[in-house]
C-alpha cells in the first residue's frame, strides 16, 4: 500500500497565497477560483457553461471541475 501524501502547506498559506488557475478546454479559457470545499479539502473550482461545436451545430455543455490539493483534507482546522 502506498504511503499517504501529506500536504506541505497550511490552510492559512493556501487561502493567502493561492491564485486563480487558468484552464483551457477546447481552446476556451476558463478560470478556476481557489476555495475550501465542503469536505474540508482545499483546491480550485470551475462551475460554468460553454459552447462546443459539433459539425455545423453548437451545443451548450456544463463544466464542473475540481482541482484538489492532495492531503489537504487532513490539515488541521485553524482558528
Amino acid at each position: 500500500m502506498a504511503a499517504k501524501t501529506t500536504c506541505p502547506i497550511t490552510r492559512a498559506e493556501f487561502m493567502k497565497d493561492a491564485k486563480p488557475v487558468e484552464v483551457v478546454i477546447n481552446g476556451q479559457t476558463m478560470t478556476a477560483e481557489p476555495r475550501e470545499f465542503s469536505t474540508g479539502s482545499l483546491g480550485w473550482n470551475i462551475n460554468n457553461k460553454m459552447t462546443i461545436k459539433i459539425g455545423d451545430k453548437s451545443v451548450t455543455v456544463q463544466v464542473g471541475m475540481n482541482l484538489t490539493v492532495v492531503g489537504s483534507k487532513d490539515l488541521p482546522k485553524e482558528g
